[in-house]
């Protein structure tokens, strides 16, 4: 075994030749669950106020507020979520406020909810504190697709700055005895004694 590389005219002539590799093709089946897999993740110290959409599991370490559709979701110990949460699974251990929408619900040990609760199965560790209503789901609640994660409308160029007009400026000026001065629209404006 070398560890070094061999020498230029060893490596061409001991190479074989061969046919061009195919192009590789992507397998729409193996993409979908590759989705589902992934993992994204709201990190401690980060704050995000607004919606979030994700086909794969969303790990919140830090805080929303916000709503959450996403095919898992998991609020971990020390994280803070408040609004409407629809996934296919959640699990919360940190602080949680609002509603949740969930085929299976899972509270931990850490997990202070306050709120209603709608799940076909839902667990509640002992020590977790759950303040609210649980109520039973009518159907189960599917994962957001791809087209619920595309934009709805292009996001327009900002605008160009827009200036005001000059305003003009008056000059106080002060008047002596007898001084007057005039503006009014038939006349020029001038000084009058």
């Amino acid at each position: 075994m070398s560890y070094f590389s061999p020498a230029k005219s060893e490596r061409t002539a001991t190479k074989p030749l061969t046919a061009a590799a195919p192009e590789p093709r992507i397998d729409t089946a193996a993409a979908a669950s590759k989705a589902q897999e992934m993992v994204s993740t709201i990190g401690s110290g980060m704050l995000i106020t607004g919606n979030i959409v994700s086909t794969g599991a969303v790990q919140i370490f830090g805080r929303v507020v916000g709503d959450i559709h996403a095919a898992r979701l998991v609020v971990c110990d020390g994280a803070q979520v408040e609004g409407k949460v629809m996934a296919q699974e959640a699990i919360i251990d940190g602080v949680f406020k609002g509603t949740i929408h969930a085929n299976s619900v899972k509270l931990q040990a850490t997990a202070k909810v306050d709120g209603e609760v709608y799940n076909k199965s839902l667990t509640i560790e002992q020590d977790a504190q759950f303040e609210g209503v649980a109520r039973r789901l009518d159907r189960a609640v599917d994962a957001p697709t791809a087209a619920q994660t595309k934009p709805e409308a292009p996001v327009a160029a900002p605008l160009a700055p827009t200036y005001a007009a000059p305003v003009p400026v008056v000059e106080a000026v002060p008047l002596s005895s007898g001084q007057s001065y005039s503006a009014n629209s038939n006349d020029r404006p001038g000084w009058t004694s």
